[in-house]
This record gives structure tokens, sequence and C-alpha cells, in this order.
């Protein structure tokens, strides 16, 4: 019996917004750290719809933490001012690698959003979907509503928000 290699997709903005909606922030060195124990993660991409300047340092923190870390293409002149909607990236990668490569087991999804619905019915399907993890009820898609319990989850359930939260550090006197 081989052992579980399982890949994260993770749509960064909307775990952003999603866990800043709720008043907490993500431990970036945490959640690899989660998706490792918790869901055998051996490869996680976090995806960003643009790149800026001012996010060097956590697109630095999120390479130390083991992410690959990528970014939504633009034309030069956009590059900063553009929404960074990384719905059609995430999902041409997913099906991409399902197509390129064998060496792994599942797919895990981090996002709310519903643009995904289709191709998490089709990856349940061909039986490579793992689990999509919401970032908070809220911004769970309607369209999830049907999917069995077994392939979803919540980040901010107790248990696992208490695993990934940043804590801010106390600073001593």
């Amino acid at each position: 019996m081989h052992k579980e290699s399982n890949l994260a997709f993770i749509d960064g903005q909307n775990l952003h917004l999603g866990t800043a909606e709720n008043g907490w922030k993500i431990d970036h060195k945490k959640l690899r750290i989660y998706l490792k124990e918790k869901y055998h993660v051996d490869e996680a991409y976090y995806f960003f719809g643009y790149v800026s300047d001012e996010q060097q340092v956590v697109y630095s923190n999120l390479q130390k933490a083991g992410f690959i870390v990528v970014f939504r293409q633009h034309i030069s002149t956009l590059k900063g001012t553009k929404k960074g909607n990384v719905d059609t990236d995430i999902v041409f990668e997913i099906m991409k690698t399902i197509i390129e490569r064998k060496d792994f087991s599942n797919i895990l999804l981090i996002s709310g959003d519903g643009d995904y619905k289709r191709m998490v019915d089709y990856l349940i399907e061909k039986s490579v979907f793992k689990k999509i993890l919401f970032p908070n009820r809220k911004f769970a898609s309607s369209l999830y509503r049907k999917l069995a319990p077994a392939y979803f989850d919540y980040l901010t359930v107790a248990g696992v928000r208490s695993k990934i939260e940043y804590i801010q550090k106390k600073r001593s006197p």
C-alpha cells in the first residue's frame, strides 16, 4: 500500500478575506503543518491575484513556510491595480495536474467560492478529491449545500482555528 500524497490549492484572497471577516488571521507556517499532518499534503500551491511590492514579506514568509506561491498573469500596465481573480488559474492548474501527473492521491482546495463547484463535482466523480476547506461559513457558496459532509470542513471550527490562527506575540517590557 502506498503512502497518501495530496496536493492543496489555495485561493489566497478568499482565505484572507474569509478569516479577516471573522476577525482572525492565518498563521501560514501553522497552516502548512496542519495541511501536512491532517491531510497528508506534500505540495501546497498558494494563489495570489497580483504581485504587490508591499506584500514581498508575505510572499517570502509563505515560501519559507513551504508553500509554492503562484501569481496570476497580468499585462505589465495593469499589475498591482487589477482585481486578482485566481479562480480560472486554480481550475486550470488542477485540471492540468490530474491529466499530467500520477504522483498524487487527491486534491484539497481552500476556498468558499462557488466558481469551483463544477470542478469539485468532477474531481469527486473521478475519485481524486479529498476535501474543500471553507475559510468561513458565510463565505461558503450555497452551491456546496448538497456536498456530502465527507468532502468539506470549515477552518473556523474551534479545533481547526486554534491550530492555524496567528497569535500576536506579547512584547516584553
